[in-house]
């Protein structure tokens, strides 16, 4: 029997795409020992790739002797470079129903009512988010008899918070509800996408020391040789192996320093898989954060602006007003193409996104995605003028003037200074250069 992963086609075997119609997608089952009366049971594994998110293992156990039943799904890919916090405001009892992808690793809060289900107390799920509390009120509840038997007050105290968590799903007052993943490997929904949800905030951040150490990751090297390795990348293509983001099989990444002209110089990493034959690049900046954030507003008026190259950062801001479309940042990732090929990859973006798939899917949510998918074609065939935004606290992403070097009548470029919040975002407020060789002096 070969070993998972062996082979070129190894992770597009093992890795199908999530499709409500596959009926030969079907789970592998392994007969199991049930930890519940320790009779044989069955458990179901279903290797996975959900569209617009990545790899899952979703697992299920049944007891057919007790009816005992577990259920779990862990990420089968890698760990994101940055993690991902979700605040929900939620008011309504349809924003139970919205889907929430909880990995093992992901911190759940709500703080109106000091409650928090720490990281790696319970098994990665794929649910909503009343069977978040649902499955909080359960894990209450198991031990309840034996409390009220040896502690009458304690058992009495959990029983009228588990009314208030029972409350929280009747929705009878707003609260915040807050899933927190120093992976970066968990979802909360958007019912309204593409639309900008302002009920949800999606905040991407670098993990601490701490987080790294507790996902296992390795401590990042010192910036002398981080500085050397850059340099030394200066005049040749570094190749390394990793694996297609796609099917999960080996594939190689090219990595080089180019300077963009009248810009700066960035890091451009493209990716080429012989298996699936998928491709993508991604650009990094390869200098420093810029003093000055940069907002960039192109006017987009016929089929000739779509030959227009871009560099869209990680940090940047996609926002289309016309279309009431807003990209947040690290969709996408870097990117250095056109126009053309950016509306093409938000296109694709929005209408691979699983929770609008499928049977649960719902009829109004599909229809606005093919609605919002012909406007965007109409875009760039140049039947419609919109406004292109990009926002880019970092200053390091750009926009092509084809009229260079004179001013070009429809693109505006504005600098604005960084707010708190989004200095925050990209960790320069607790970021210190200056003073160290006088902190130095005052200790000797």
């Amino acid at each position: 029997m070969a070993a998972l992963g062996e082979g070129p086609a190894a992770g597009a075997g093992f890795f199908p795409p999530l499709s409500a119609e596959d009926e030969e997608q079907l789970p592998a089952e392994i007969e199991s020992l049930c930890m519940a009366c320790y009779r044989r049971g069955v458990t179901r594994l279903l290797l996975t790739r959900i569209p617009f998110f990545r790899e899952v293992i979703v697992g299920s156990f049944a007891c057919s002797s007790c009816g005992w039943t577990n259920s779990e799904i862990q990420s089968a890919g890698r760990i994101q470079d940055r993690g991902v916090r979700y605040a929900l405001a939620v008011k309504s009892r349809q924003d139970m129903n919205r889907g929430v992808v909880k990995t093992d690793s992901a911190t759940a809060r709500v703080p109106e009512l000091d409650f928090e289900i720490p990281a790696f107390s319970q098994k990665g799920a794929l649910t909503t988010l009343e069977g978040i509390l649902d499955r909080a009120i359960a894990g209450l509840e198991q031990d309840q008899p034996d409390r009220r038997k040896t502690d009458t007050e304690v058992a009495g105290k959990i029983d009228r918070f588990i009314s208030k968590l029972k409350g929280l799903k009747d929705v009878e007052s707003a609260f915040t509800f807050i899933l927190d993943d120093p992976s970066g490997n968990s979802f909360v929904e958007n019912p309204y996408a593409p639309q900008k949800d302002d009920a949800l905030e999606v905040t991407h951040y670098r993990r601490t020391a701490q987080q790294a150490a507790l996902l296992g990751l390795e401590a990042e090297g010192s910036e002398e040789d981080s500085a050397d390795s850059a340099e030394d990348l200066r005049n040749e293509v570094l190749h390394f192996s990793t694996n297609c983001p796609e099917c999960n099989a080996p594939a190689g990444t090219n990595m080089k320093l180019v300077q963009i002209p009248h810009f700066k110089e960035v890091i451009i990493m493209a990716t080429n898989c012989d298996s699936c034959g998928h491709r993508t690049n991604e650009v990094k900046s390869g200098g420093a954060i810029e003093p000055l954030g940069t907002k960039i507003t192109l006017h987009v008026t016929g089929p000739a602006d779509m030959t227009r190259d871009i560099l869209k950062s990680e940090t940047c801001k996609v926002q289309i007003p016309e279309l009431e479309f807003e990209l947040g940042m690290g969709a996408l990732g870097g990117k250095f193409t056109t126009l053309e090929g950016l509306l093409k990859d938000i296109q694709g973006l929005v209408e691979k996104n699983p929770f609008t798939l499928g049977d649960g899917s719902c009829p109004d949510k599909a229809e606005k995605l093919c609605a919002f998918g012909r406007k965007l074609q109409q875009i760039v065939e140049g039947q419609m003028k919109v406004h292109l935004v990009l926002d880019d606290p970092a200053g390091n992403s750009y926009l092509q003037n084809v009229y260079a070097p004179e001013d070009d009548p429809e693109l505006h470029m504005e600098r604005y200074e960084r707010l708190f919040e989004q200095n925050e975002e990209l960790g320069l407020n607790d970021m210190r250069t200056e003073g160290y060789e006088a902190d130095s002096s005052s200790h000797r």
